[in-house]
């Protein structure tokens, strides 16, 4: 179980992409400390998309002790410190080195936000368990509450959600005849160009490495076969007349 906590929001907007993040990534439990007032027909519901149903009605009120003490708690912040003589912003993880850490935890996690302006206190970090900070650019590396949710969430998704919209493989590569179909017609292509013979070994050989590494899908490599025929078959038409 990983639920989701924010501490001292300020605008209930935020709360409300953050719901919606929860939504899209699989997680339904929403922890508020000191929340703002959230109005069916305000803001918050306005940004939860689908979350309105469900996430943002049951979110809990909580006090940053309930947390401290029920749940593994992973703090997000935006700056940290290097020096590992200050251990309360130090070492942080990333979002994306974040499943992997919580893979082996036993009992329930929460992943803990801070304020829009000034994110969690030190005195906050230092009661929490993990660290966690988005990699940014130094010269400004402060996200939009929203924004470093989703973020956070998203590297989450391996532990959190079952079964994305995607199906198992996004790029289903040729059958391998199809492919070794296309090699000969590249062949025939050579001949008919006129390419000459001790280089179309050559020639070959990085047609197939390049079509190695591109992994070409049935349509795409029914395609290209289809243009180096139909070029194979000009060539010829035109050397008849």
């Amino acid at each position: 179980m990983i639920s989701v906590a924010v501490v001292d929001a300020e605008t209930p907007g935020n709360v409300g992409t953050i719901a919606r993040s929860m939504k899209n990534f699989g997680l339904s439990e929403l922890l508020l400390v000191d929340p703002p007032e959230l109005d069916p027909d305000g803001e918050a519901y306005g940004f939860a998309g689908q979350a309105r149903d469900d996430i943002l009605p049951n979110a809990r009120t909580v006090t940053f002790d309930e947390i401290v003490e029920n749940y593994h708690t992973v703090a997000c912040t935006a700056t940290t410190n290097e020096d590992p003589a200050n251990h309360v912003r130090y070492p942080a993880t990333t979002p994306a080195d974040l499943a992997d850490s919580l893979q082996d935890v036993e009992g329930d996690i929460c992943v803990v936000f801070g304020r829009e302006r000034v994110g969690l206190s030190n005195d906050e970090l230092a009661r929490l368990d993990v660290v966690c900070s988005i990699p940014a650019s130094a010269s400004y590396p402060v996200l939009n509450l929203g924004q470093a949710a989703t973020i956070v969430l998203y590297e989450l998704r391996e532990l959190t959600v079952d079964e994305t919209q995607h199906p198992e493989q996004l790029h289903t590569l040729a059958a391998t005849p199809a492919v070794e179909g296309l090699h000969e017609e590249f062949d025939r292509f050579l001949g008919a160009i006129g390419h000459p013979e001790e280089k179309q070994h050559k020639a070959r050989r990085l047609f197939r490495r390049v079509l190695g590494r591109a992994q070409p899908t049935g349509r795409e490599t029914k395609t290209l076969r289809g243009l180096f025929r139909q070029a194979r078959q000009r060539i010829e038409r035109a050397e008849d007349d």
